[in-house]
């Protein structure tokens, strides 16, 4: 059997190919198109091909497996993939080499490959980010703009703020400053509102979605955002590890008798963990939360409200996996009696 190796690169890629007792068939660069990257690993019969995860990692394993070969998408924080835990000397050729290494020894951990479901929706859910993101900005900078000028925005939804400054008299310079700014707002909000409509009736027509939601303070963004990032429920054990992959956990150094827990790792999508803990706010203030506001409560008032909504979006995080493992709805006297 042979075995291949990608080190994966936008426009230009490294590729190795070696039999079973090591020695190099083929080596070199190629352009990093589906053309060539098929034609390069052609005429060797099936092979296991090893790449690296990354933004163009998904493509090239589909067109690889068109034609024929079998694809490990690896995840490159694997320290024995490498066989070395700090590489002082990094080339795209040493790389490729520690992965058809690690290809032929089965040194390499694979990834989650998302399905191709949950792929199209975490492109829609960063499109939307990166609408809101300038939206925000859009209407910091005018804020900004007008305090120069001695003027306030009262503060608002992101939606008022075209009203709002309309009912503003302001100078005509200023005016006419601000103007495109405003029709920005106005225009990132009607696409903002066209993304939500659609997220709407995808998080209708999913039931695991709307089980998430069940739970207090989990709107279709959240709910949408854990599913396209948990996409197979089965592939976590326990709802621990769900929170682990979301950075929710502490750090932990301990050794022997001395034990110590700081922060939480940021481990894993931001944008989750962040939504989760604009969530865990949310179910504190709704009265629906029954047990949960209570626990949290007391965890503050010993704690801290900061590390209390961090420890409840850790518990979101686990209360939504086991939902959607279970296939049933939040529960508040369920949750009061556990």
């Amino acid at each position: 059997m042979v075995y291949g190796a990608i080190d994966l690169h936008m426009r230009e890629s490294q590729i190795r190919i070696v039999d079973a007792a090591g020695r190099v068939v083929r080596e070199g660069r190629v352009p990093t198109t589906v053309a060539r990257l098929v034609a390069v690993f052609d005429g060797h019969g099936p092979m296991r091909i090893l790449v690296e995860t990354g933004t163009e990692s998904e493509w090239v394993a589909q067109a690889l497996e068109a034609a024929g070969h079998e694809v490990i998408v690896a995840d490159p924080n694997y320290a024995p993939m490498y066989a070395e835990i700090r590489r002082k000397v990094k080339t795209d050729r040493r790389d490729v080499v520690a992965l058809s290494d690690a290809n032929r020894h089965g040194w390499y951990r694979a990834t989650h490959r998302v399905s191709r479901a949950q792929r199209d929706l975490r492109q829609v859910l960063r499109s939307r980010r990166h609408l809101v993101q300038l939206r925000s900005g859009t209407i910091s900078l005018i804020r900004s703009l007008l305090r120069q000028e001695g003027y306030r925005l009262p503060s608002s939804s992101s939606e008022r703020v075209p009203g709002r400054l309309a009912a503003l008299a302001l100078p005509a310079g200023l005016r006419e400053t601000i103007a495109p700014l405003q029709r920005m707002v106005e225009t990132l909000t009607t696409e903002i509102a066209a993304v939500d409509a659609r997220l709407e009736g995808r998080a209708h027509s999913d039931p695991v979605v709307q089980r998430l939601q069940s739970v207090p303070g989990v709107g279709p963004v959240v709910a949408l955002t854990f599913r396209a990032f948990v996409d197979d429920v089965s592939r976590f054990a326990h709802a621990g590890q769900v929170s682990a992959a979301i950075g929710l956990v502490p750090r932990e150094d301990s050794s022997a008798e001395r034990r110590h827990r700081g922060h939480i790792t940021k481990a894993g999508p931001r944008e989750l963990r962040s939504l989760l803990v604009q969530a865990a706010w949310s179910c504190w203030r709704s009265t629906a939360s029954g047990a949960l506001r209570a626990w949290v409560e007391r965890l503050a008032g010993r704690r801290g409200k900061r590390i209390a909504v961090v420890a409840l979006a850790r518990r979101l995080s686990r209360i939504l996996f086991a939902l959607w493992r279970d296939q049933t709805v939040f529960d508040a006297a369920t949750l009061a009696a556990a």
